[in-house]
């Protein structure tokens, strides 16, 4: 079936489907209690404050076609010591399973684990739980030693094959044409005159306010990618595309890192870029959570942006869950040379 997936800690719905999770959950360890005030503090804070818990983890929540809210949720916990990402609360309400809902979030969250350059995803999961369980090894996960001494508890793991979607050739949805990433300097300055250019000159031909007026020129564009090129060589810059089933690029986004002494814990999302012929299947979500994970990875705990205020880019960032910080009237010009207001954001990833 066809599923809608989002990134969103901040959903109205999402306190209730983790809710429901805890609760059945708690019941089938021999705790039952009958509303979320009553379970333990640790699983209700997630209930009741989940944008404040999962501040630094990926939230994704599935809705059916045809349905207005979303049925199914999961999260993917930023690596934290060394360790692997780790897959928490996949929960499918139970008036919509047997649809696919779960396998659909499944290989979304191994997408976004393996475009951040994971080497592997583990997970828990109680050995009387068949159905989550049988999941999990469709999916390719195997049974490792215990980093949780729980009795019942199984600790399962997948390899991933770093830095690509391992999970596309198990499932079908509308963001498998698209192969997210990282690109090294040498591979920026190769796609600069092409596709990465072409990127650029599309959002600006596009109404998108990114620095430039319009027309842009190629050349222009290009130039302004071996720069960034240079800046991902010197380690401030890092760089992710999306590459479509033809090799073309359809997406980027950009990471640039604090250098000042006082802010090399914080980062700055730059570039959002996805072309128009690839928008409405959730590359800009999937770019966005593959710098963000990143960003968490390598230890950053703030990262900032800003955009042109009411623009699709705006709305792109609440739903991932950015907090608007402030709107500064008149900030910048857009691509026509017509000053607009921008929108500052940011998000706390530690």
């Amino acid at each position: 079936m066809n599923v809608t997936i989002e990134e969103n800690r901040s959903h109205p719905r999402l306190p209730d489907l983790l809710g429901a999770y805890h609760l059945v959950n708690q019941a089938e360890k021999g705790n039952a209690v009958t509303a979320v005030a009553e379970l333990p503090a640790v699983y209700r804070g997630e209930a009741e404050d989940p944008a404040a818990v999962f501040t630094a983890d990926t939230v994704l929540l599935a809705t059916p076609a045809g349905d207005e809210l979303p049925a199914g949720c999961v999260v993917l916990k930023a690596p934290r010591g060394g360790r692997a990402p780790e897959i928490k609360r996949l929960w499918v309400a139970p008036e919509a399973r047997r649809r696919g809902i779960a396998k659909a979030l499944m290989a979304e969250a191994l997408r976004r684990a393996a475009a951040s350059g994971a080497a592997a995803v583990r997970l828990t999961v109680w050995n009387w739980r068949e159905e989550p369980l049988a999941l999990y090894r469709s999916l390719g996960f195997e049974t490792v030693s215990s980093w949780d001494e729980r009795p019942d508890l199984l600790c399962l793991e997948k390899t991933l094959e770093k830095g690509r979607d391992t999970a596309r050739a198990k499932t079908a949805g509308p963001t498998d044409a698209d192969r997210v990433e990282r690109l090294t300097p040498d591979e920026v300055r190769a796609h600069a005159s092409a596709g990465l250019a072409a990127l650029l000159v599309d959002a600006v031909d596009g109404g998108a306010s990114v620095g430039f007026l319009a027309p842009l020129a190629v050349r222009e564009a290009a130039a302004w990618w071996s720069r960034v090129a240079d800046e991902a060589a010197e380690g401030v810059r890092d760089v992710w595309a999306a590459h479509g089933p033809d090799g073309d690029l359809t997406g980027v986004v950009t990471l640039v890192r604090g250098t000042t002494g006082n802010g090399r814990h914080r980062g700055e999302i730059a570039r959002l870029l996805v072309h128009r012929s690839a928008r409405g299947r959730g590359l800009g979500y999937r770019l966005l959570a593959t710098a963000e994970a990143h960003a968490a990875a390598t230890g950053l705990t703030l990262l900032v942006l800003d955009t042109q205020t009411d623009s699709p880019a705006e709305r792109l960032y609440r739903g991932a869950g950015w907090t608007a910080a402030g709107t500064i009237p008149d900030y910048a010009a857009d691509p026509a040379g017509v000053p607009r207001a921008t929108t500052l954001y940011y998000k706390r990833l530690g």
